[in-house]
């Protein structure tokens, strides 16, 4: 029989789970539900394609911004403090889009959404370090997984559905609307069910304020410039001088973290987390994969909306066999992890890369009316691996890395996301609309979107590559927990 305080403990640490858990997926859906109100907002509040990157890109440029410092924040004081405040500031923020009278209104509150959310999210991924241990994080991190992957790919629906039922031309402000009470019951039951209590480094717990500012404009520097790619002929060839911006923030960032830790002190971000063999391949296999699989997401939601011109419920409906399938599989890696170690990403990549690399030949040679039950089975064989990615590659990442780091290496790994998903959509996006300017002319309608379709989804699979061959190296390099 088991022993009541320890059940009684698992049921708090699993209440607790369950708050953070849900928060992540609110703010994972508004990375993807946004998606399919692109061409309702552009209808409704005008604004070009600049506009429109900046509602989806400037959301992951301010979340990579704010993800280092408050992960560093909330493993000094308080995790429960600062999830309490970027939850907040979520939910405030999304008020400010959902009355949104202009584009540049509704821009700015998206960039404040992704600050709140760069604030709560270092402390989801920390409470959860610190309240499960051994195989029990295993099975946290598989059910986490299977949670994030319903949110990313059943977002798109979820937003067509609420576009739909608002309708022309603000239906979209639903999307913004739905974190308002969603996010306040969250916040009631964080403040209830979260610890207050957490193991603290002993020594060293000064907050590094200029390494802050450092990696911050080397992480805008960065990702600015993706950001502005919208493969507009008006895209400014000047904004790519902002990568010269991040080489010297970079430089700047190592020299200085150095010379704070040689004077006794504890850097924004410990280097030595980076010796880690887990840690090291686990964020350049995240921060790949997250180059490709949202923009791919993306780009099939603007193929069916302007090429097929399905409406946004229909065409959110596409990615649903890859959220439930990914889901499935999401859980069940988190049991299989330990004992399949990094092959289980390796096989979750192979099957990810060949369910998305179906879509081009169904885009080119299929009939048009089956083209969207053709996507949606890809997709199904996608969201196999997917979940056989996500969730484990999250337990490897952080598996040897110590608690009271959780927050800041966390965050680290969040950033690298982040910045995978601003460099990957822009490429795939840019490579989409470049091509429907210069066929636009020449062919078809339906030959133009597939022809932007098939481009874009090419530089993606490039990108997903790049995941694999660093899951190849990692199996060669560790092996698995026992």
């Amino acid at each position: 029989m088991s022993n009541p305080a320890t059940s009684a403990n698992d049921k708090t640490r699993w209440e607790a789970f369950a708050v953070c858990v849900a928060v992540a997926a609110l703010t994972i859906l508004d990375l993807s539900k946004i998606n399919v109100g692109l061409p309702t907002i552009e209808h409704s509040l005008g604004g070009g394609p600049t506009e429109l990157q900046l509602i989806v890109a400037g959301y992951a440029l301010a979340f990579g911004l704010a993800l280092v410092p408050a992960g560093r924040l909330g493993d000094i004081y308080s995790r429960k403090v600062f999830f309490v405040i970027g939850l907040s500031a979520f939910v405030g923020s999304s008020i400010l889009c959902a009355l949104a009278p202009t584009i540049e209104v509704l821009v700015v509150g998206r960039m404040l959404q992704g600050v709140a959310a760069g604030i709560h999210m270092p402390q989801v991924l920390g409470l959860i370090q610190q309240l499960f241990h051994g195989k029990d994080r295993g099975k946290a991190f598989g059910l986490f997984g299977a949670i994030i992957g319903l949110s990313t790919a059943f977002g798109p629906t979820l937003g067509g559905i609420l576009i739909g039922v608002g309708g022309e031309p603000d239906g979209w402000r639903l999307l913004f609307w739905m974190n308002v009470p969603l996010g306040v019951l969250a916040l009631i039951f964080a403040v209830r069910l979260l610890p207050g209590r957490q193991v603290h480094e002993r020594v060293h717990t000064e907050l590094d304020l200029v390494g802050i500012l450092i990696l911050g404009v080397g992480i805008f520097g960065l990702m600015l410039p993706f950001v502005l790619t919208t493969g507009s002929q008006d895209d400014d060839p000047a904004r790519w001088l902002w990568l010269i911006v991040f080489a010297l923030a970079a430089i700047a960032f190592v020299v200085w973290e150095r010379r704070f830790l040689s004077a006794g002190k504890a850097p924004v971000v410990n280097f030595g987390l980076f010796r880690l063999a887990s840690y090291r391949n686990g964020i350049l296999i995240a921060t790949s994969y997250f180059a490709a699989a949202p923009a791919i997401f993306l780009l099939t939601t603007l193929y069916m909306q302007t090429g097929l011109g399905l409406a946004a419920v229909y065409s959110g409906m596409v990615t649903i066999p890859f959220a439930l399938v990914s889901a499935v599989t999401s859980w069940y890696g988190g049991k299989l992890v330990n004992q399949y170690g990094r092959k289980l990403v390796l096989i979750g990549l192979v099957l990810v890369f060949v369910g998305f690399g179906l879509s081009i030949p169904i885009v080119m040679l299929a009939p048009q009316d089956a083209i969207p039950w053709l996507l949606a089975a890809a997709l199904g064989v996608a969201g196999a691996g997917g979940g056989f990615v996500i969730s484990p590659n999250q337990t490897l990442t952080l598996t040897d890395v110590p608690v009271v780091h959780g927050g800041v290496a966390g965050s680290v790994a969040q950033v690298g996301q982040r910045v995978g998903t601003a460099i990957g959509v822009a490429a795939a996006v840019s490579t989409f609309y470049s091509t429907v300017y210069r066929e636009g002319a020449t062919a078809d309608r339906l030959v133009v979107y597939g022809d932007a379709f098939a481009f874009g989804i090419a530089v993606a699979l490039g990108l997903l590559l790049v995941s694999l061959v660093f899951a190849v190296f990692d199996a060669r390099e560790t092996t698995p927990k026992r």
